[in-house]
C-alpha cells in the first residue's frame, strides 16, 4: 500500500532547514520546551477540573526537528492504517500464485505512494508547531502496558515563529505549550474520548472502496474538485468527492467530537492564557497577522470579529460572519431575473456546544441587464 521506509526518507531528504541555531541554543531551546510543557499542566488542571489518570500519567513529551516530526507521524500513520492493510492482504487474490508480474506492480506502487506520503510530509513538516500524537506503537513509552500518546513539539519551527513575530521567546514558548498541553490533558482525563476517536478512523477507513472501478471513479471525482478549485470557484469538496456515503457519515461524527475538543480547547486557552502567559494578546495578535498573510489569495473572504488562529493553522470565527464568493455569468444568459443554486456547509458552536455539521441550499436570485 505505502513503503513507509520511502516516506521516511523522502520527507527527511526534502524537508527544508530549519532556523541557523547554535548547538548551545538548541539544547537550551530543547530543554526550556520540556520543562514548559509541565509548567503549564496546573494551571490547566485548576481551570478544567480534570484530572489525567489516577497517578498523573501523562505519556512523553518529545521536542524533535523536522526529520523527527516525520518520523513520527509515519508512525502513526502505520498504526491508524493497519486495519485497512490488513483488509487489502485478505482480499487480495492468488497470494504468491499471483505470479511475480503483480508483486512487482505491487512494490512499485507502495514506492510511488511512498514518496507521494514523504513529500506531503516534508511540507507540513515546516508548518506544525506541535501536537498531540494519539496513535503511537504499543511498544513506543507504554504505561503500564498501554499508550496514552504523547505530546510532540516541533523546535525548529517554534524557533522560526517566535523570531518572525518578536515577541517574547519564553511567553510564545509557554503560548504553543499551553495549548498542546490542553489538548493532551482533553484525551487522557476523558476516558472514551481517545477511543472513540480511534475507532472511527478505523471505521473510516475499513469503509473505503475496495473495488478497482468504485476506486477509479472516485479518483475521477476527486481530480474534477481539484480542477474546479485550482479555476477559482469552488470545485466542491474533496472529502465528498472521494468519501463513500459511510464514509461521509462517519466524518459528520469526527468533525463534531473534533470541533467540541477545539471549542473546549480555545475556552480553557482564554481563561488561563493570560495567567500564564503575560503578553498573550501581543502574541495572539501579531500571530492571526501572520496567519492572515501568509495565506494566497482565495475566491472567498471571511468577514467577522478578529478570527481566532490556532496553533495548528486553525480558525474560529465569532458573531456575523460574511461569505463572499466569485462567479461567472454565461454569456448566452439572456436578460432578467435568474436562479443561482448555493449550497453552504456550516457548523455552529457555542461555549457548552456544538452542532453537529449541517448543509443548507440557496437561490438567491440575480437580475442581469446587459450593457448597451
Amino acid at each position: 500500500m505505502i513503503d513507509w521506509d520511502v516516506a521516511i526518507s523522502t520527507g527527511t531528504r526534502w524537508a527544508r532547514p530549519g532556523p541557523q541555531v547554535s548547538l548551545a541554543e538548541a539544547r537550551r531551546t530543547v530543554s526550556e520546551l520540556r520543562d514548559l510543557a509541565g509548567a503549564v499542566q496546573q494551571p490547566v488542571y485548576e481551570v478544567t477540573g480534570m484530572s489525567a489518570s489516577s497517578d498523573g500519567s501523562l505519556g512523553r513529551v518529545a521536542v524533535v526537528d523536522r526529520p523527527g516530526w516525520i518520523r513520527a507521524n509515519v508512525d502513526g500513520f502505520r498504526v491508524v492504517l493497519e486495519p485497512l492493510v490488513e483488509q487489502l492482504r485478505e482480499r487480495a487474490p492468488g497470494g504468491a500464485a499471483a505470479g511475480k508480474a503483480g508483486g512487482v506492480m505491487t512494490a512499485v506502487g507502495s514506492r510511488v505512494t511512498g514518496i507521494q506520503a514523504g513529500l506531503i510530509l516534508a511540507y507540513l513538516s515546516s508548518r506544525v508547531l506541535g501536537q498531540y500524537e494519539l496513535f503511537l506503537p504499543p511498544e513506543t513509552s507504554p504505561v503500564n502496558g498501554e499508550q496514552p500518546g504523547r505530546l510532540t513539539l516541533v523546535a525548529p519551527n517554534i524557533v522560526m515563529v517566535e523570531r518572525e513575530l518578536g515577541v517574547d521567546t519564553h511567553d510564545f514558548r509557554r503560548w504553543v505549550c499551553l495549548h498542546e498541553e490542553t489538548h493532551r490533558l482533553q484525551f487522557t482525563a476523558v476516558p472514551w474520548l481517545r477511543d472513540y476517536v480511534q475507532s472511527q478512523m478505523t471505521e473510516f477507513l475499513l469503509a473505503s472502496e475496495l473495488d478497482p472501478a468504485a476506486i477509479l471513479q472516485r479518483i475521477r471525482s476527486a481530480a474534477d474538485a481539484m480542477a474546479g478549485a485550482v479555476r477559482g470557484g469552488d470545485g466542491g469538496s474533496l472529502i465528498d468527492a472521494v468519501a463513500t456515503p459511510k464514509q461521509k457519515e462517519i466524518m459528520d461524527r469526527l468533525t463534531s467530537v473534533m470541533t467540541l475538543v477545539e471549542g473546549h480547547g480555545d475556552y480553557v486557552m482564554d481563561a488561563v492564557g493570560p495567567q500564564v502567559v503575560p503578553s498573550v494578546e501581543q502574541i495572539r495578535e501579531r500571530f492571526n497577522s501572520r496567519r492572515g498573510s501568509s495565506g494566497r489569495a482565495s475566491s472567498r473572504s471571511w468577514r467577522s470579529s478578529q478570527p481566532k488562529v490556532k496553533s495548528d493553522g486553525s480558525r474560529v470565527y465569532a458573531a456575523e460572519v460574511v461569505l463572499q464568493s466569485r462567479f461567472q455569468i454565461d454569456r448566452a444568459a439572456a436578460d432578467g431575473m435568474q436562479r443561482l443554486p448555493v449550497t453552504l456547509r456550516y457548523q455552529v458552536c457555542n461555549e457548552a456546544l456544538c452542532w453537529p455539521p449541517a448543509t443548507i441550499s440557496l437561490e438567491p436570485v440575480l437580475k442581469i441587464v446587459r450593457s448597451p
